[in-house]
């Protein structure tokens, strides 16, 4: 742990830590419920299920963006040169995913976009088009980016391996989900929603526990 980490940290670490959880969570449970209205697993989820994505997404990125910041404060001196890395690759896939996903909840439904020709090529979550290439740029290439640069700054306790290790398991998992472009087929991008979804909550989730037994530098 650096000398660095102080009670401000710690804080940020906490509560970002705990919002993560919490909006996971709520997503997960949406995307649930989502999927379970479908009459084809081929058919995009539709209101009020796609709305409430939008939000908790654009609602979780602030929190993953300062989760990462807390790491950095707690990683040891000779780690801190990858924990900040790991922090701009989380900023890049904070402002790409929420430029996409704002931009679909504000301009997607108007009048003025309504019925053009051009739309599902440009603002569909449907392959291809520029929001979803942008969106598997995001987290297929920056998320796991970040957990891979953040991963090292781990070790020195069960608790630290353990989070070291989910890490990288939740970065080659995402990384996998570039399989589906290269194939042309999205559902094998699932591998990479397991990696950012299901493995790092349970990194979140332990990141919420060792920064409760992490005690700030009082120097």
């Amino acid at each position: 742990m650096s000398g660095e980490f102080s009670t401000t940290a710690r804080r940020l670490g906490l509560y970002s830590a705990g919002c993560v959880v919490v909006l996971l969570v709520a997503y997960a449970v949406t995307l649930a419920v989502g999927f379970m209205s479908l009459q084809s697993p081929s058919d995009p989820i539709g209101d009020p299920m796609f709305t409430i994505l939008e939000i908790l997404i654009i609602l979780l990125m602030p929190a993953m963006v300062a989760l990462m910041v807390a790491i950095h404060a707690w990683a040891p001196a000779h780690a801190r040169t990858l924990s900040l890395t790991a922090v701009v690759f989380m900023g890049l896939l904070a402002g790409v995913t929420c430029s996409v996903h704002f931009v679909i909840l504000t301009m997607s439904r108007q009048a003025a976009f309504a019925g053009q020709p051009w739309l599902p090529l440009f603002l569909s979550f449907e392959w291809p088009s520029v929001v979803y290439a942008l969106d598997i740029l995001g987290w297929d290439v920056f998320f796991p980016v970040a957990m891979l640069f953040a991963a090292p700054v781990f070790g020195g306790s069960r608790l630290a391996d353990g989070i070291r290790w989910l890490m990288i398991v939740s970065g080659v998992l995402a990384l996998a989900g570039l399989s589906g472009v290269v194939a042309g087929d999205m559902q094998l991008r699932n591998i990479g929603i397991v990696g950012y979804l299901g493995v790092f909550l349970i990194v979140a989730c332990l990141l919420v526990v060792l920064f409760r037994r992490s005690r700030p530098y009082s120097g």
